[in-house]
């Protein structure tokens, strides 16, 4: 099950779709630089008491990237993203009913470059999100880095981002009245390193603290696969074991995020460019699968849980490749 929308196809139209996804990806790459500048340098003009003011603020409100964000639902609505939605496309797709009672945690995969599935229909309503899953409220994990940002952080938590820490998690699974859902994009950073057109290998074989933490909740696991998320952006090669690609690992240990070096299209031509190609991603939610609480489970019963989780996220792939095109011997692999 799927919203359908009805496609936007005019000459302006396309302009605005494009200008939707330009914003959005240089927001990723520029927009913390300005609003640590834009804090900094208020303080040396006649609007010092903006930064003063907000610094204050800033630190009163420490805490709410792990206390479940602080959303804007006029945010979430913004024409803006439907535009972005409809650039790609992007489509979520519903394959089994989400009790509302219950609180859910969600393992999304692949990361891709800059992870535009999980954040138009998590982060967004513009893919339908509520009129899915009525009665679910999604919250998308970010590494914490972000919400050290002054200005940017208030942005993110519009869309329902929160930190990625174990009390940022536990605050969201542990609501006693339900109908929250946790979205993890398990393979996280390190994963956007082999994002490219085609590929099928996840960073997951040996990411199991997602699984421990939803069996000390008793939360149901609920795979998500989003095909096409690899195929919006070239990447330059960087085989395990290159200068490059040990340069990226080195980075991303020092500031805790990866920098893929990708390429795509430009804003006015189609050769060379930062802006992502115009193909379609959707992303299929899959089944719960249920999980018994356990506040200290042992090895074993991680392992078990984990194990299931890899088998129901190969089965989703499996029964799904064939309507996206994946071709008939191209599986997942999990490393």
């Amino acid at each position: 099950m799927k919203v359908e929308f009805a496609p936007l196809s005019t000459p302006l139209q396309r302009r605005l779709q494009t200008a939707s996804v330009v914003q959005w990806v240089f927001s990723f790459l520029g927009l913390a630089q300005c609003c640590t500048a834009a804090f900094i340098a208020l303080f040396f003009t006649r609007f010092w008491l903006i930064s003063a003011l907000y610094a204050a603020w800033w630190f009163i409100d420490r805490e709410k990237p792990s206390k479940g964000g602080r959303r804007i639902n006029a945010l979430r609505n913004s024409i803006v993203w439907r535009y972005m939605r409809d650039y790609f496309p992007i489509t979520l797709v519903k394959t089994a009913e989400l009790d509302p009672r219950q609180n859910y945690l969600m393992g999304f995969h692949p990361h891709g470059v800059l992870a535009a599935g999980a954040f138009i229909n998590f982060c967004t309503e513009a893919s339908g999100f509520s009129t899915l899953f009525p009665g679910i409220t999604p919250h998308l994990m970010m590494l914490s880095l972000w919400f050290r940002i002054p200005f940017l952080r208030d942005y993110l938590m519009s869309g329902g981002l929160v930190s990625s820490d174990k009390e940022s998690a536990s605050y969201v699974l542990q609501k006693p009245e339900g109908g929250n859902m946790l979205a993890i994009i398990v393979g996280g950073a390190q994963e956007a390193l082999d994002a490219r057109p085609g590929s099928c290998t996840l960073l997951l074989k040996n990411r199991k603290g997602f699984v421990r933490l939803a069996i000390q909740h008793g939360t149901p696991l609920v795979p998500i696969f989003s095909f096409g998320e690899n195929d919006l952006f070239e990447q330059v090669r960087n085989p395990k074991g290159s200068w490059l690609r040990q340069l990226q690992h080195r980075l991303q240990q020092i500031m805790g995020i990866s920098l893929p070096l990708f390429h795509a299209r430009g804003i006015f031509q189609y050769s060379f460019g930062l802006v992502p190609y115009r193909r379609p991603i959707y992303t299929v939610v899959g089944k719960p699968i249920p999980v018994q609480r356990k506040k200290r489970p042992s090895e074993e019963e991680v392992d078990q849980v984990h194990q299931k989780y890899l088998n129901e996220l190969c089965k989703l792939f499996e029964e799904h490749k064939a309507k996206y095109n994946i071709p008939e011997d191209r599986h997942l692999e999990f490393i």
